[in-house]
């Protein structure tokens, strides 16, 4: 009598359903710059239990994993990715009382949060309009912008509004944490250095008036929009490299004449030297072909290291 083995992708299958977990899937339309290749294994998590039935199966079973939001600040090589992508769709919106709610990790903060709370006359999150970042995304890198206007000279951090985090622990204990836990700094939280995974955050926003709230929305947007691509012409991971204290990556790069700068289909964008965009096809060889170059002319001419902010994803 024939043996059936059964690999790890069945396993995966038996653990989270035979007709949820997809082979072969594409990341590029999965991600803001609209490249990456395939991943062996997706599987689309569309609450906070899927997610953490999600990612413990794949570490009790020894599956290589990445939690996918919405695809911004990171390239997926073009080679794809080894093992199971786990797409964060947890998108959960509950209002606890008149100053707080509560965020499934892959809610969007730009649209779905921002437009949830301002309707109830709740500010706080409405700074972050037009940055594209998931709840968990947002956590993780302590989400900011420069705001209020019109000086633009504080930067607004997502730690100022956030009271608690529901995680998915290293140890794989659900655990809800405070503000101190996560160790906030500039692009900066201790999941950068611990496999937690968020699972839901609970915000404490301050009662404000709603045409107020707007008018601010609509100010940030345009100066967002002086200054950043408009994704759907021009997909990109916003800033590429880190910040350089009282320098400016975008500005060293513009000295060294690289600002517009088009190697394959791949440009630095011609208004924001930190940003490089993708014109159509570009594959994340293009990519890292100009962060290498902008990379090697700033050392070379003006003697500093530029440190890319963004993560590199899969196989290159």
């Amino acid at each position: 009598m024939a043996t059936t083995i059964s690999t790890p992708a069945q396993r995966l299958r038996d653990r989270l359903g035979e007709n949820r977990v997809r082979e072969d899937v594409l990341l590029g339309p999965f991600t803001t710059f609209k490249i990456g290749g395939p991943a062996d294994l997706f599987y689309r998590a569309q609450t906070a239990d899927e997610l953490e039935a999600a990612i413990l199966a794949a570490r009790e079973l020894e599956i290589p994993h990445f939690l996918l939001g919405m695809g911004a600040n990171i390239l997926i090589g073009d080679g794809g990715f080894r093992g199971l992508v786990i797409k964060n769709e947890a998108q959960e919106i509950e209002f606890l009382d008149d100053r707080r709610v509560r965020a499934g990790s892959g809610t969007l903060v730009y649209h779905d949060l921002i437009q949830e709370t301002v309707a109830r006359g709740l500010g706080g999150l409405h700074h972050f309009v037009g940055i594209p970042s998931t709840v968990g995304g947002a956590i993780w890198q302590n989400l900011h912008f420069l705001s209020p206007p019109p000086e633009r000279e504080r930067t607004v951090f997502i730690e100022e509004v956030v009271e608690a985090c529901d995680l998915l622990t290293e140890e794989g204990e659900r655990r809800t944490v405070g503000v101190d836990y996560l160790e906030f700094g500039y692009d900066y939280s201790i999941l950068h250095d611990r496999q937690d995974i968020v699972l839901s955050v609970t915000f404490r926003l301050d009662p404000a008036d709603r045409e107020e709230l707007r008018d601010t929305i609509m100010e940030n947007l345009q100066w967002r929009d002086d200054r950043h691509p408009d994704l759907w012409l021009y997909p990109c991971a916003g800033s590429i490299f880190q910040k350089i204290e009282g320098v400016g990556a975008g500005r060293l790069i513009d000295q060294v004449g690289l600002k517009g700068h088009v190697l394959g289909n791949a440009q630095i964008f011609h208004k924001h030297a930190n940003i490089i965009v993708n014109l159509g096809g570009a594959t994340a060889a293009d990519i890292r072909n100009l962060i290498d170059l902008g990379q090697s002319r700033v050392r070379e001419e003006l003697g500093y290291e530029l440190k890319p902010e963004i993560g590199f994803v899969g196989e290159f």
